[in-house]
């Protein structure tokens, strides 16, 4: 079944408020396997929203419509829906007698003639009832076509789908089912164009890629009537997925909550392992990024934040005169921040990381030009990192997550260096 959304309202054409409603519609019906083809946002205007209608009963099975079911003039909605269907209006006696006992329980109020237009249904729709308002919603199949109309305030809406409509259209027992997987290391591009052979044969499971700064997610998504059908399905795809190229070695983890940060301080914890940080063009990122998590100063025991050569050489008591020799930009002084971070802090680990954020150059190294130097308490070892083509912020987020999955890389390795 097609699925088509259209949320009525100029105020939404003006940005005056969020269309929430679709997004909220939009989960509910995919949790019930119904696939949602068009989301139209649509004035309060007669004519376009005949128009609109029009288009819809040509390509969608389901066509719901929020919005425009108050009192005033300007809310037209089930009056435009009666004129496309060629059908009558008529009051719902329940929506009726609501009506009847808020204004009997409120003398203050005003009753007028356009209140009882809330209390309207087309004729042959099932009502659905307004638990925390007063307009109507309704349910109307015509020439195998279902249209429902629902109120536009979430706080209305969302009673009405989640205790009358969804009941209505859940017949199928099927539900969608989704399992995300992510990877760093590879560009969206690359890895569609990696798993070009999977993507154009999909049906059920999909695939669909997300590219977020600096890492790529894939949302493998089924409908079944089970979770364990809907495993089986997945975890087969997935397989699929990671025997190309090295995908399995790209993809560090599962879950749209789920990031390399906090993979690393489990990884910490469980270990029952430290780490520290000497920071220069990312200016603490990677410290706060741990300190996010709850128990953090079990895993971060402290670190430094140094940007120019004097404060590197004091903090961190490097050698000014070899600190001048091999640049504040180079493999060699991320090795040597690493180590002092280790040892002055008393950490299992340091790791460290100098560049240039940009826009300018420094010491000859263009934008983008990152070096990230990782300590064990026996060994050092220097990464570049070569992040061009990117603003300031992307550069410092991006150079926090090769750091994080170099310590990834290592943790997994046994706390040896990769």
């Amino acid at each position: 079944m097609k699925a088509e959304l259209i949320a009525v309202g100029t105020e939404i054409l003006t940005g005056q408020i969020v269309n929430t409603n679709a997004q909220f519609l939009s989960e509910k019906f995919a949790q019930i396997g119904m696939d949602v083809f068009y989301h139209i946002a649509v004035g309060d205007n007669e004519e376009r929203l005949l128009k609109v209608l029009k288009t819809a009963s040509k390509r969608s099975d389901l066509i719901v419509l929020c919005g425009g079911l108050g009192p005033t003039e300007d809310d037209l909605t089930k009056q435009t829906l009666a004129k496309f269907l060629g059908r009558p209006l008529i009051f719902d006696p329940d929506a009726m007698d609501k009506l009847d006992r808020f204004f009997a329980s409120r003398p203050d109020y005003v009753r007028t003639s356009n209140n009882d237009r809330q209390a309207q249904i087309i004729d042959g729709s099932q009502p659905l009832p307004n638990v925390t308002g007063l307009a109507v919603g309704g349910y109307l199949d015509v020439d195998g076509v279902t249209y429902i109309v629902l109120p536009g305030p979430p706080s209305e809406l969302k009673p009405m789908v989640n205790q009358e409509l969804i009941p209505l259209l859940d017949t199928t027992g099927q539900k969608l089912y989704s399992r995300v997987l992510r990877f760093f290391g590879i560009g969206e591009s690359q890895l569609v164009t990696l798993l070009s052979d999977l993507i154009a044969k999909q049906s059920d499971p999909t695939i669909a890629p997300y590219a977020k700064t600096g890492e790529v997610t894939l949302r493998l998504s089924t409908k079944a009537r089970d979770p364990q059908k809907a495993d089986e399905k997945l975890t087969k795809l997935e397989e699929e997925i990671l025997n190309h190229g090295q995908l399995r070695n790209l993809m560090y983890g599962y879950g749209d909550d789920n990031s390399l940060a906090k993979l690393v301080f489990d990884l910490l914890s469980a270990r029952q392992e430290t780490i520290s940080a000497a920071e220069s063009l990312t200016a603490g990122l990677f410290q706060a990024t741990i300190a996010d998590f709850p128990g953090a100063s079990a895993v971060l025991e402290g670190g430094f934040v140094t940007y120019s050569p004097q404060q590197k050489a004091q903090l961190l008591q490097l050698d000014k005169e070899q600190l001048a020799r091999q640049g504040v930009v180079s493999a060699s002084t991320a090795c040597d921040m690493a180590e002092q971070a280790r040892a002055i802090v008393g950490s299992d680990y340091g790791i460290a990381l100098t560049g240039v954020a940009g826009p300018e150059h420094l010491e000859g190294h263009p934008a983008g030009t990152v070096f990230i130097g990782l300590a064990t308490r026996e060994f050092s070892k220097a990464y570049p990192v070569n992040i061009g083509g990117r603003s300031r912020q992307d550069i410092r987020h991006i150079a926090c997550l090769h750091a994080f999955n170099l310590m990834r890389q290592t943790l997994l390795n046994d706390g040896n260096l990769v």
